[in-house]
């Protein structure tokens, strides 16, 4: 006779299945070894099992797999941190602080433009006159404010053109910040953006320009590059970078300059970031709090780039 899984003793011959009495077998459960016949056999990995353990085995794998997914509730913070974490991602720390501080420069702006006074538009665009040390102000002031290169990448002319540039930033940055670190990104962003000012330094000297278009275009270029050492496929980005710089130069109210520059700047940058994590792939640097470093060369080269970027206008004005 055989045994039940509680270890009660079973009415029926073990030659027989002990859901259909009727029917002999010779097989047995892998798991109860009860006689079950060809309908109430399940393959198992080792063997067949009958439904009785089939039903046991499936409710033991999904509470197994609701106590994972509550865990990783729970580390994530509960429900609500875990739509955090999807909507804002947990490896774009500096996407996300650059995206805040425009915000909060553009809360600011809209403000005191409300107020008539316009004060961070005045303080915060940027116009090689500001650089070329070849300007004064009425009181014989000489007017060099180069700070106005990267606050005017923070500032924007309408809803439209913030709208725009940040949701471009916040594509871009879930896309590349995690590939490049934190640090490295928001140098790549800072750069830029100080590209696209050196670009209408030298192009168009005799403009105003704000916005972060031209960081967003050192972004465009150093993806360019991620996609190309990766062995991706380029044409929707290199059609993406095209439109973007045909309407530069269909939309007068454009600087095509500051796009050109930003994008030329941000492939620099790019390809001093893919030097650095190559070399951190082929020599792997010490861990440091949990984390393996890498190379700085490339870090401290971009650095190199901005300063040149903001020491160049006073130069060619001195020079010119």
């Amino acid at each position: 006779m055989t045994t039940s899984p509680t270890g009660a003793a079973s009415n029926h011959s073990d030659n027989f299945c002990y859901r259909h009495p009727s029917r002999p077998s010779y097989v047995l459960c892998q798991r109860c070894a009860r006689t079950i016949c060809p309908e109430c056999q399940t393959q198992a990995p080792v063997g067949v099992i009958c439904p009785e353990c089939l039903r046991e085995q499936q409710g033991r794998v999904q509470g197994q797999q609701r106590m994972h997914a509550q865990q990783r509730r729970q580390a994530a913070g509960g429900r609500v941190g875990q739509l955090r974490q999807r909507l804002l991602g947990s490896g774009s720390p500096a996407t996300y602080t650059l995206m805040a501080l425009i915000a909060v420069v553009g809360i600011l702006q809209w403000i005191t433009r409300m107020s008539g006074s316009g004060f961070i538009d005045q303080y915060g665009s940027y116009s090689p006159q500001f650089t070329d040390l070849q300007h004064y102000y009425p009181n014989g002031q000489l007017a060099f404010e180069p700070w106005r290169m990267l606050t005017a990448a923070f500032l924007h002319s309408s809803f439209l053109h913030f709208a725009m540039n940040t949701l471009t930033l916040w594509i871009f940055g879930r896309a590349l910040e995690p590939i490049i670190g934190p640090l490295r990104f928001a140098m790549l962003y800072l750069v830029s953006g100080l590209g696209g000012s050196l670009a209408v330094a030298l192009l168009a000297p005799g403009s105003w320009v704000i916005g972060a278009s031209g960081a967003v275009f050192g972004l465009f270029g150093a993806w360019f590059l991620v996609l190309r050492k990766r062995g991706q496929d380029l044409t929707s980005m290199l059609v993406l970078i095209g439109i973007n710089v045909a309407l530069s130069f269909i939309n007068p109210g454009v600087s095509w300059q500051a796009h050109l520059g930003g994008l030329v700047i941000g492939f620099l940058c790019g390809w001093l970031t893919m030097l650095d994590l190559e070399r951190g792939r082929k020599r792997p640097g010490r861990i440091k709090n949990g984390r393996r470093t890498l190379p700085v060369l490339g870090l401290w080269l971009q650095v190199l780039v901005g300063v040149c970027c903001i020491a160049v206008p006073p130069l060619v004005g001195t020079l010119l």
